[in-house]
């Protein structure tokens, strides 16, 4: 296997990783609005995710320098053809990383409310526009042979990313709500269970019908051997939710996602940005990456340094394993 097949891997792997963890993250800022019923039981759920958020947004930093240091012009040409969602979705992440942090700097009520809906609405809008952006990315866009993007912003949403955008949303959330579930005790938990089932029948639909659309298109045997494994494993994720065994639940809905996100690349290899100009106009793992001697370097530092970001990280969740409850949350003053 060439290094840039291997880096294509890696980014792969990164891409995976965020999101199964900003997956949740996401979930739980939707969730503020749709299991919350005060501000207390919003601060719960905030408080799931407050120790780790930043954290998560690390594998969103290293798949993007991955992607610019091992395959420049994928880089190049994903940023500026998607440069209107992709910045939108920045926007949303650094307001709602600093809507975290003033929330509750200010006791006035209409602050914090402000600060809620910004919680709310940007976690959902990137939430949607990840599968948007990656339903594009595997169904293909109009690349011509300088390899540049020369479509336009509503060529973006065409049905195919559309309907991937619903399905980053719906099970996003279904990954959140199991989530909850697993972090807190008393009766938000018993809701975020019963929301969880809901969110993962309208998830399973969306998804089914994805996969089956990606499959058809592209018709891989991997391809077909994952879109398998993400269907078992969120029926068995809704099981699973229904005895109330929140840790396999969540375990099996990361599975999901990391099944769902693993078939995209496979179904995508070795293409990283398929033209739908003319297929001979399209980047590839080999026509987009960088020299060898740049590959390898990048290879020794990853190996070196992704060991010690994945022991902190687990040690992280660890040190911040108990559930919390609205037991735990003073009264505001």
């Amino acid at each position: 296997m060439e290094l840039h097949d291997v880096w294509f891997v890696l980014i792969a792997v990164l891409w995976t990783g965020y999101f199964f963890l900003e997956g949740f993250d996401f979930g739980v800022g939707v969730l503020t609005k749709l299991l919350a019923r005060d501000r207390r039981e919003k601060r719960v759920l905030i408080n799931t995710i407050g120790p780790v958020w930043d954290g998560n947004e690390v594998w969103l930093l290293s798949a993007g320098g991955a992607t610019f240091a091992a395959f420049p012009d994928w880089y190049a040409t994903l940023f500026s053809g998607f440069y209107l969602p992709l910045l939108l979705i920045l926007v949303c992440l650094i307001i709602r990383g600093v809507a975290f942090e003033y929330r509750a700097k200010r006791s006035e009520d209409r602050w914090q409310t402000n600060w809620e809906h910004a919680i709310f609405w940007c976690s959902l809008l990137p939430a949607f526009l990840w599968g948007v952006a990656f339903g594009n990315i595997v169904h293909g866009v109009a690349i011509d042979a300088d390899k540049e993007y020369v479509g336009g912003v509503l060529d973006l949403l065409n049905p195919y990313a559309l309907l991937g955008g619903v399905v980053t949303l719906t099970l996003f959330t279904f990954h959140g709500a199991v989530f909850v579930g697993l972090k807190t005790v008393g009766e938000i938990r018993e809701r975020s269970r019963k929301l969880a089932l809901r969110l993962g029948a309208v998830t399973a639909v969306a998804a089914l019908g994805f996969l089956l659309w990606t499959q058809a298109d592209h018709g891989k045997t991997a391809g077909a051997v994952l879109l398998v494994v993400a269907v078992l494993a969120l029926l068995a994720a809704l099981g699973a939710v229904a005895k109330g065994r929140e840790g396999w639940a969540f375990a099996l809905s990361g599975l999901t996602i990391v099944a769902s996100v693993a078939m995209l690349f496979v179904s995508l290899f070795p293409d990283v940005m398929p033209s739908t100009l003319d297929p001979a106009w399209s980047l590839t793992a080999a026509n987009s990456a960088s020299s060898p001697y740049t590959l390898k370097i990048m290879t020794w530092c990853a190996g070196i340094a992704t060991p010690v970001v994945l022991l902190y990280q687990g040690w992280t969740y660890w040190v911040f394993r108990k559930r919390i409850g609205t037991h735990h949350i003073a009264e505001a003053h």
